[in-house]
């Protein structure tokens, strides 16, 4: 029996874009449908459920940042993964797309070969019910981290760190590769009440990266957006 292919929904406005991703994902195994404007793209999701969606954020009519706002505020599409498509330029509206609970997001113009890449890594870890509970211990390269025993090591030596900063780099170390806004590392930490700057998190990051020493370079600055943990060494 022939296993069922993944399906992927597109809305995207550009026809050279749209051509573009529909033929290489057609190309990469995937069942594809295609909108042209946000309307289109929230009535084929409601007729049918893909397991993924690619959405441009300018298109006409509905924006992609009211679509995901839409689906992410409905329970039947409330876990659905979404990748956003950007220009470059629109920091802001990154920063509001992950916070809106979109999966991931990449920039135009894009390398298809990342962009499949992007695809696959979303689709396993929503299959694979990925935990967001804090692991038992988490080891990449010299570094060590035991969230029970509120340890940190680097090259066996005991790092001292704050409260704060010790949840924060749980926070990043727990999803790797995964990007964190400013408000999206606050709410992890302290919850949605509580009230502290980007340049208070900045900070945080800062001391953080200095007590890792040579371990410091794994937490990466995402210009304009926040910060991620390196899946590698």
């Amino acid at each position: 029996m022939t296993e069922e292919k993944q399906s992927v929904l597109i809305v995207e406005d550009e026809e050279d874009i749209l051509a573009l991703l529909h033929f290489n994902l057609v190309k990469a195994g995937y069942q594809v449908d295609c909108a042209a404007c946000g309307e289109e793209g929230l009535q084929k999701i409601s007729e049918k459920l893909p397991d993924l969606v690619l959405l441009d954020l300018m298109l006409p009519g509905i924006d992609g940042l009211e679509i995901c706002r839409r689906l992410r505020q409905q329970e039947a599409t409330a876990q659905l993964p979404i990748i956003m498509l950007t220009a470059r330029g629109e920091e802001q509206d990154v920063v509001q797309g992950l916070e809106l609970g979109a999966d991931d997001y990449v920039t135009k113009p894009f390398s298809v070969k990342v962009l499949l890449a992007r695809i696959q890594t979303v689709l396993r870890r929503r299959a694979e019910g990925e935990s967001v509970s804090t692991p038992e211990e988490l080891v990449l390269g010299e570094l060590r981290i035991h969230p029970g025993r509120n340890l940190v090591q680097v090259a066996g030596d005991n790092v001292e760190l704050t409260y704060t900063e010790f949840r924060v780099l749980i926070a990043l170390a727990s999803r790797p590769g995964w990007v964190f806004t400013r408000y999206q590392i606050v709410n992890t930490v302290r919850g949605e009440d509580y009230a502290v700057t980007d340049r208070a998190v900045d900070v945080q990051i800062a001391g953080l990266r200095k007590k890792l020493g040579p371990c410091g370079h794994y937490i990466e600055t995402v210009r304009g957006v926040g910060y991620r943990f390196r899946s590698e060494p």
